[in-house]
């Protein structure tokens, strides 16, 4: 039986999507050269997406005029002359302070330009996790949800570590959109166990890589220019797998499967990802008024991958590299996947959280206060910079002036606690890759191996001495502390 729509799932309580979501990021490159879409012929097309059952629209704040063209749709189904569809956006600020407010004027932005009172997903993106201000954002997201301005939060690009923090912090995170393909296949790892064990769903993009992983490129030269941001995107996810022979492989397994079942390769690409049971939808990119591939698309939902289908593929895959890191690593560390490849200027803008000042009387000494209430109080500084060693103090799972980040989960707060070393000594001039000491204390010497698998995220490669000590009564509510020490050149 041929099937005629695509198929559906439910993202969260009361929200059905199609597992084929109709990504917008393609409007931003289509209005590149300062030229806007016209949104009623653009609504229209969203209209032709809808009729067939395409129904879910993926967009953001910062892809080109995609938000009032979906307000544009919506309007016209509420009015009777649209099929219905629902429409996803996301919040991507600059990192800073997260005040209510701040949240509040990125959602209503979105809102207005949607011509929505409410949003059925609201999904959140933060540039760096040395910045903590992320919680206040996700905390202040949850404050809207229960207004009523918000039906469910989700997070896009968020690694296993930090979706970590979020869930075991008790925000109600419902899905994070991340890169997986056949190209990048992170999120079938960690990523997935974590998903499936604590109900996050995840949304899947980059599926055809930016149109790389199709018939066209299978035996085809590789190119010398790309001419969309999407395959500049994914032709840097080419090079790192082990670059254009790599990519034939994997499109010659492809092809093979395909064949098999008298489909194309992007229809068995899709079904490898939507077959991972984390996996709720793929999201395919549509330039409208340009060109569309539903009818292909929909054949996706007829293919059934057997074992010897997976086999192939995995054959094709060892043959390749692994994309290094955790989801969403591409945008805050080298390498760096995205359309405009080295984010690091960007990073480098970022508002530092905490800022160094000079200890009075004692030259060439500088010290941070992280703003914990204790620090006058009890005379210490977060960390002290004495020529090129920096001292960072004990630290502990603490954010803002007193709030327990995590209670009772001992990965998450160490996770939150060497975000805090890092910021720390960044604001000294220095970075993880100088540290050479850290001396960690957990209540419980059962608590060992989450905190201790935390601690080789970050420093596997960094590999500094290190000391680990069970403490029966750490003072506080808390799982575990931890102190560092780095020499800075």
């Amino acid at each position: 039986m041929t099937t005629t729509r695509p198929q559906r799932t439910l993202l969260a309580p009361g929200l059905e999507i199609s597992r084929l979501v109709t990504g917008l990021w393609q409007v931003a490159d289509m209005e590149r050269d300062g030229r806007t879409l016209d949104p009623d012929v653009a609504a229209g097309d969203l209209a032709a997406y809808a009729a067939a059952g395409f129904d879910t629209f993926d967009m953001a704040d910062h892809y080109g005029s995609a938000e009032i063209i979906a307000g544009r749709f919506l309007a016209n189904v509420r009015a009777g002359k649209a099929p219905a569809g629902t429409a996803f956006t996301k919040w991507c600020p600059k990192p800073g302070a997260m005040t209510p407010d701040v949240v509040r004027d990125g959602v209503q932005r979105s809102l207005d330009r949607m011509g929505l009172d409410t949003v059925d997903l609201m999904q959140f993106h933060w540039w760096t996790f040395d910045h903590p201000g992320y919680l206040d954002a996700v905390k202040g997201l949850a404050r809207l949800r229960e207004e009523g301005r918000i039906r469910n939060i989700g997070v896009t690009n968020f690694d296993t570590a930090h979706l970590r923090v979020l869930v075991k912090h008790g925000l109600p995170i419902v899905s994070n959109q991340v890169s997986f393909s056949v190209l990048d296949r992170r999120a079938a790892g960690e990523m997935s166990d974590f998903c499936l064990a604590n109900g996050v769903r995840l949304l899947a993009y980059g599926t055809l890589g930016g149109g790389l992983v199709s018939q066209r490129w299978l035996g085809a030269p590789e190119p010398t220019a790309v001419d969309d941001w999407s395959k500049m995107k994914y032709k840097r996810f080419v090079d790192t797998i082990g670059g254009w022979d790599a990519l034939q492989g994997i499109l010659r397994a492809l092809a093979d499967v395909a064949a098999k079942h008298g489909a194309s390769i992007p229809n068995v690409a899709t079904r490898w990802v939507l077959d991972h049971p984390a996996v709720a939808a793929v999201i395919i990119g549509a330039r409208l008024g340009e060109r569309e591939h539903r009818a292909d698309n929909l054949k996706v939902f007829d293919v059934a991958l057997d074992d010897a289908d997976r086999a192939r593929l995995g054959e094709a895959f060892a043959r390749s590299k692994p994309v290094p890191g955790d989801c969403g690593d591409e945008y805050r560390r080298p390498p760096f996947l995205t359309a405009s490849g080295d984010l690091s200027h960007h990073l480098d803008t970022v508002e530092k959280v905490y800022r160094a000042v000079p200890v009075e009387g004692r030259p060439g000494r500088l010290r941070i206060d992280s703003g914990s209430i204790w620090e006058p109080v009890c005379g210490y500084s977060r960390a002290v910079r004495a020529g090129d060693r920096i001292f960072v103090s004990g630290t502990t799972a603490t954010h803002g002036s007193g709030e327990i980040v995590c209670p009772g989960d001992p990965g998450g707060q160490t996770v939150y606690i060497l975000d805090k070393i890092a910021a720390s000594i960044a604001a000294l001039g220095g970075s993880l890759e100088d540290v050479v000491r850290t001396r960690i204390y957990i209540r419980d010497v059962a608590l060992w191996e989450p905190v201790a698998r935390a601690h080789g995220r970050y420093f596997g490669d960094i590999r500094p001495a290190n000391t680990m000590v069970e403490i029966a009564d750490l003072i506080g509510d808390y799982e575990v502390e931890i102190e560092a020490e780095a020499i800075v050149g």
